[in-house]
């Protein structure tokens, strides 16, 4: 008997050396158990590489800009779901949720479901507010504090040792060892995402992630521990192992049954010399390395799909340890008028 077909479109199709987790959300869906799929690509730019990936998008369609506002966002969604009878859409970039979930009842009056955290979720784990997240929910966490100038740095510079970490609200960090490098990074992170910068105390020790899925009712529907095992200069994993740690399990949980989590995250995790887990951020969206965890046992976009349709989805028990993702990158080939084509018309 032929399984259903759901049409799911998917952002964060940029898949270079800095990728969006759009190409592994995919590659996901397409080996799902439950139903089988048509994707449709949202698309920012007209050289996200996923664009030309036919084997793994049937459709793609530019959309505007999150900075564009909601309304002109809504307009193209109902363009596009004209064209497609979208079922789902999956989101990928942290710059586009707050928009998709402002227009979340928008979506579902026209038959497409989201499945993300709630506003309230979102605004609660930003990194401006990850200390009183940690005290709240009894989490360590480093020290961090957000800047809107740099002369507010002077303020609070007897608070921290260097070296410090410099963020950006959404995207980008780089370790500071003097107040010179600080500077610069304050200047190349505002001048690319805005206000505020994160000065966060450093903590040194090893990095571990986890991707997962909470089902909004407190529940750990997915939960994958990794290692990264090289790291890009932007601060990328480009290689990670799945692992066996309890402690991150049960930290995972814990986040999950008390934040009442809806949907896919990442949680990004320090363990230093005293061998305590310091949480360092929180992505509210499905990770660029999910591949590693759907090849470990855990298919993740699969389960969320079922979970913004309202099936019934039974939690993982178990995964694959020693699992390792390699990412790679490749030349396509493609023809002048299709960029062309793309470029001009916004559909591929």
């Amino acid at each position: 008997m032929p399984k259903k077909i759901i049409t799911i479109a998917v952002s964060g199709l940029n898949n270079i050396d800095s990728p969006g987790p759009g190409v592994s959300v995919i590659r996901g869906l397409r080996e799902a158990k439950s139903f089988d799929v048509r994707i449709i690509g949202l698309s920012y730019e007209n050289l996200e590489p996923a664009i030309y990936l036919h084997d793994l998008i049937d459709k793609t369609y530019q959309v505007p800009y999150p900075q564009s506002g909601t309304e002109k966002l809504l307009e193209r969604i109902k363009y596009i779901n004209e064209k497609e009878n979208l079922q789902v859409i999956i989101p990928n970039f942290d710059s586009e949720l707050y928009s998709f979930m402002k227009l979340e009842s928008s979506l579902n009056k026209l038959g497409i479901k989201l499945f993300l955290p709630t506003l309230e979720q979102f605004e609660e784990r930003h990194k401006t507010n990850l200390p009183k997240f940690g005290k709240k929910y009894g989490i360590k966490t480093p020290k961090s504090e957000a800047l809107n100038s740099f002369s507010d740095f002077y303020k609070i510079m007897d608070d921290f040792e260097y070296p410090i970490l410099i963020k950006g609200k959404w995207y980008d960090a780089y370790v500071a060892y003097t107040i010179e490098q600080a500077y610069n990074y304050y200047n190349k992170i505002s001048a690319k995402w805005g206000l505020p910068i994160i000065v966060q105390q450093f903590v040194n020790g090893t990095e571990y992630n986890v991707t997962g899925l909470g089902d909004g009712k407190g529940n750990t529907i997915s939960a994958v521990p990794i290692r990264k095992l090289f790291i890009t200069d932007k601060g990328k994993g480009w290689a990670g192992i799945s692992l066996d740690e309890p402690r991150l399990i049960e930290l995972t949980n814990k986040f999950i049954s008390q934040t009442k989590w809806r949907g896919g995250f990442e949680l990004e995790m320090i363990k230093d010399k005293e061998n305590d887990y310091y949480m360092i951020e929180i992505n509210p969206r499905i990770p660029a390395w999910v591949y590693l965890a759907i090849g470990a046992g855990q298919n993740i976009p699969e389960a969320l799909v079922n979970l913004a349709l309202g099936n019934k989805v039974t939690p993982y028990k178990s995964y694959k340890v020693g699992k390792i993702f390699i990412r790679y990158s490749m030349d396509m080939i493609i023809d002048k008028e299709e960029f062309e084509m793309f470029s001009i018309n916004g559909e591929s």
